[in-house]
């Protein structure tokens, strides 16, 4: 676009997602802040950091999902002990996320 003398660059910035950043996208987007500064500032300039975040958040909470479900079947963490022994069902389950977790950020998040 021509302003005179002066040519004025049409700058239009890239629309970025609408869905908001949960745990871990925002674990992810913090840790490339802090961790890999060369990649942030990348992403940041281009425009698709949010949408990268997006993806490794989705990606990580599928894995939780099924390492969750596939933990609990493997350790006999069921309903029929849910409903006899809550205590002890809710222990495993902690248990069990907090591994499922542990993996999850090694493998998605500080990668």
């Amino acid at each position: 676009m021509q302003s005179g003398d002066y040519l004025i660059p049409n700058l239009i910035a890239n629309s970025e997602p609408e869905e908001p950043l949960t745990k871990y996208g925002l674990m992810r987007r913090n840790f490339l802040k802090e961790h890999r500064r060369g990649t942030y500032s990348g992403m940041m300039l281009e425009g698709n950091l949010k949408e990268h975040c997006l993806m490794i958040q989705k990606q990580a909470e599928e894995r939780m999902d099924l390492l969750t479900s596939q933990m609990a079947k493997s350790q006999g963490v069921n309903e029929a002990l849910k409903a006899s022994d809550q205590m002890k069902w809710v222990g495993l389950m902690n248990n069990i996320r907090a591994s499922a977790e542990e993996i999850v950020l090694s493998e998605l998040i500080y990668s």
